[in-house]
């Protein structure tokens, strides 16, 4: 899921909803991170995340994997995580 380097950035949800929108539309890689994947007891992430309802993601993290200027722009409006 990670490869190097790698740059953290925090957000509001709706901020991060936005970046997957733009990632989606630039067809980048990106894996998400759902508040219902941090409920699992029994490390059964994927069906949590596959079980949530799309058009209603409480996305917690996302990551995005590309050229670092087309990173960059998706992840515009986001604060390097301190």
């Amino acid at each position: 899921m990670f490869r190097q380097p790698v740059v953290v950035y925090t957000g509001t949800a709706d901020k991060l909803a936005a970046v997957r929108e733009r990632a989606l539309r630039r067809r980048m890689p990106a894996a998400i991170y759902t508040d219902e994947l941090f409920g699992t007891s029994n490390d059964d992430n994927r069906a949590a995340v596959r079980a949530a309802d799309p058009d209603r993601l409480r996305l917690a993290g996302i990551a995005v994997y590309g050229p670092r200027n087309g990173v960059d722009k998706v992840c515009k409006g986001l604060v390097l995580h301190p």
